[in-house]
């Protein structure tokens, strides 16, 4: 897991949770982590298509929904 429950848990907190369940806390995570992991896999194809092995912050960008 890539983004922790704590790093989520902070996310949560920062958007103006006052509490938030243990089960909760986990499905974020892991919403999180699913939906970073599309982002990264997007974005090195888009590298590879440019004939790049460094993804770059464009590749980021375009990657995004």
């Amino acid at each position: 897991m890539a983004i922790s429950k704590l790093a989520a848990k902070r996310i949560l907190k920062d958007a103006g949770a006052a509490r938030i369940s243990d089960e909760a806390i986990s499905y974020f995570a892991e919403t999180l982590n699913i939906f970073a992991y599309n982002i990264a896999k997007k974005a090195v194809k888009l590298a590879a298509h440019a004939k790049r092995k460094t993804v770059e912050k464009e590749d980021i960008k375009l990657a995004e929904p």
